[in-house]
């Protein structure tokens, strides 16, 4: 989606279904037009009131995020600055972790794309796990095997686990040093996730909070100490001011960050927040940001780094290959 000001544009955009379109331009544009541009905290007050009694959480966050998102940008623009510069930058560029590992690959074809991934520089990968559980442990293997004994390899589970099975696979994935599992059990399960934490091996943290839609679902998660890193992802959880709320929230309990998804979303403010420990340089939305988008950030030594020529995040619409996408 775009928003106008000034002669300017901005871009954002969410992955969610086409109905959230509609609640953006049934609810949320009213409140938007002929208001100040500049004043992104104001506007998105002004969408979280209006989603109210429709609903906030959910599709009405990844709505407010993706006009969020669109608002940072044309702020920026309007200020001719690169985001990065705008949020105030902590770093130049943006360590990555490789994502993708699906569990429909082979093992030859998740070994050459971690392979792959090291050729570029990138020093940490993760792979899904949980839908054929008895193939885990050998595929968790062919894993370390490729990406050698000094990377970090991480586990992705999308909470396809109890509690019970997930402990065994945790000590099972140890083996292989696994040093990360996501979503063991549900993300809503706080119950089950501090259960892993206290008790999966050394050195294994647990990482959760991809579909938080506010800042209470970290704080939430944070107070039943259920995460070792917390997982915001902009496109859901109230765009880039929603972002900035759970870094806030992760500083107070001295948790990183690790962003989830959308690569290119996140490369500014994730130059631009200290607890941002890497992002999820994630396999699907790498490709997607790459046909739909210009301005998608080289991969240059297992980082990404934002291109401050670009105004705004630097991405501007690739009008011919999104119009085969239209709804």
């Amino acid at each position: 989606m775009e928003v106008h000001a000034g002669g300017r544009r901005g871009l954002g955009y969410t992955y969610a279904a086409a109905a959230v379109g509609e609640l953006i331009r049934l609810e949320l544009v009213p409140v938007l037009t002929g208001r100040d541009a500049l004043a992104t905290r104001a506007r998105w007050v002004d969408m979280n009131e209006r989603l109210r009694n429709a609903g906030r959480r959910d599709a009405g966050a990844m709505a407010i995020s993706a006009v969020d998102v669109a608002l940072w940008d044309l702020k920026a623009r309007l200020l001719e600055l690169p985001l990065v510069s705008l949020l105030g930058a902590v770093r130049d560029s943006a360590p990555i972790y490789g994502s993708g590992g699906f569990t429909s690959y082979s093992p030859r074809t998740l070994a050459d794309q971690l392979e792959g991934w090291g050729r570029q520089g990138v020093r940490s990968f993760k792979m899904k796990v949980g839908r054929e559980p008895d193939s885990d442990a050998e595929r968790v293997r062919v894993a370390r095997e490729a990406i050698g004994a000094t990377a970090e390899l991480f586990v992705d589970a999308n909470g396809a686990f109890t509690p019970n099975q997930a402990l065994r696979f945790a000590e099972l994935f140890a083996r292989s040093d696994v040093s990360w599992f996501e979503e063991p059990v549900s993300g809503d399960d706080r119950v089950g996730l501090r259960l892993l934490r206290e008790r999966a091996p050394a050195g294994m943290d647990i990482a959760a909070g991809e579909y938080a839609s506010s800042t209470d679902d970290f704080r939430l998660l944070l107070d039943a100490g259920a995460v070792d890193v917390l997982m915001p992802d902009a496109t859901r959880c109230g765009g880039i001011t929603g972002l900035l709320d759970a870094a806030a929230v992760a500083r107070s309990y001295r948790i990183p960050l690790s962003t989830h998804t959308a690569p290119a979303l996140h490369l500014h403010p994730g130059c631009a927040i200290p607890e941002i420990r890497h992002l999820e340089y994630f396999h699907d939305h790498v490709r997607i940001e790459n046909t739909l988008f210009d301005g998608f950030p080289d991969l240059i030594d297992g980082r990404l780094v934002p291109d401050l020529s670009r105004p705004g995040h630097g991405l501007s619409v690739r009008t011919g290959e999104a119009a085969k996408f239209a709804i």
